[in-house]
């Protein structure tokens, strides 16, 4: 009997099959794999798309999308994988000499178990003894095929997902690319949505707040329009709106941070250079550096509403700019990760692929207010 086989057995004997998760990575890992293809069918067809920014926009969420899922079917298969380690050495010695002796039975001529120091009774029990347990082994060796051929199913999983993930990758790098080209194609906005840039430094050198700034430009008209979407009121919106980014709620409002610092917004954990889209139609009022914010861009979805993101590297709109619902509006930074980084990642489970934090704060009347409220973060 092989070391794995006795290993497979032993976890078999101390871990019921009934007790594994329901969710099937490699089901997960085949609709990611679709995903991916469907968004790699798409990159294709953005080229005579309509409205070529707003088909390389969905595609490139449409990559980001299956790579996650594709992430989380790795996640599944390696956290699979591991527990059955982890349980084979935690009872590998206990158990293995168990099998040892059964073993030693066996193979002993038939006289000799016929001689119990403990006489006939002490036969006749130990022989009872081994009637019953060698069927329930025989039950286990039976489960075993099964566990061995999912364990080499989900390494299979692990070693597809690699050149899947490739892929995946490469053609979100080149749907980002060609998205910002295609922005920077496009013609240049009609003047009456051009702003005053020299009073916009004016400002911005007047303000030493972010509370400043926002009240400044509420009291600047917009100068845009924003009655051609036949939308219901932006208030209506509460509870329904989606997150500008996929990613995950790292610290909640007025939630401290590690250095202690307590913002009225969402910081959310993201992937490198994921996609920012506007969850409302709404009017650009500020995109550029701001204060210790970094890269910020300020949207105005209603007249009494601001929605403030900070954390861009990529911006692709600028001040006077109306964007339709999901219209781009900038990329996270950090490098492309490398597949092979990614499936080394995903087998830890440490969750290391969301390096970049995008903080969301929604102002009303000027005062924030607690965003999780407003967006669908779950």
């Amino acid at each position: 009997m092989s070391r794995m086989v006795r290993l497979v057995l032993i976890g078999l004997l101390v871990w019921p099959f009934s007790a594994w998760p329901d969710t099937d990575p490699a089901l997960t890992a085949q609709n990611a794999a679709r995903m991916l293809d469907a968004a790699a069918t798409s990159l294709v067809e953005a080229d005579g798309a309509r409205d070529r920014v707003e088909a390389l926009t969905e595609t490139v969420r449409a990559y980001e999308e299956g790579l996650l899922a594709l992430r989380e079917g790795i996640r599944r298969a390696a956290l699979r994988e591991q527990t059955i380690l982890v349980v084979f050495e935690a009872e590998r010695d206990r158990l293995a000499r168990l099998l040892a002796v059964l073993q030693t039975i066996e193979r002993a001529p038939a006289p000799l178990l016929m001689l119990h120091p403990s006489g006939p009774l002490g036969t006749a029990r130990s022989g009872m003894i081994v009637s019953d347990v060698s069927p329930a082994i025989a039950g286990e060796a039976a489960r075993l095929q099964g566990q061995l051929e999912e364990i080499s199913l989900m390494r299979t999983l692990q070693d597809n997902a690699l050149a899947q993930l490739r892929d995946g990758l490469n053609g979100a790098q080149e749907a980002r690319a060609q998205l910002s080209q295609a922005i920077a194609d496009r013609r240049v906005l009609p003047e009456r949505f051009e702003l005053n840039t020299d009073a916009m430094l004016q400002l911005m050198e007047s303000v030493d707040s972010l509370d400043s700034f926002a009240e400044s430009l509420r009291e600047q008209p917009a100068g845009t329009d924003l009655s051609g979407f036949d939308l219901p009121q932006f208030a209506e919106a509460r509870g329904a709106l989606p997150l500008p980014v996929l990613g995950r709620v790292l610290h909640g409002f007025n939630e401290q941070d590690a250095a202690g610092i307590a913002r009225p917004g969402l910081v959310l954990a993201t992937q490198p250079q994921a996609i920012v889209t506007a969850p409302w139609p709404a009017t650009v009022r500020y995109a550029g550096p701001l204060l210790d914010y970094g890269t910020v861009v300020i949207i105005e979805p209603d007249g009494d509403y601001l929605l403030v993101l900070a954390g861009l590297a990529d911006v692709f709109v600028r001040a006077g700019e109306v964007l339709p619902p999901q219209g781009p509006i900038g990329l996270m930074g950090g490098a492309p990760e490398a597949s092979e980084s990614v499936i080394i990642t995903n087998a830890q489970g440490g969750g290391g692929d969301l390096s970049e934090t995008l903080y969301i704060e929604l102002r009303e009347a000027n005062v924030p207010v607690d965003p999780n409220v407003w967006f669908i973060t779950e």
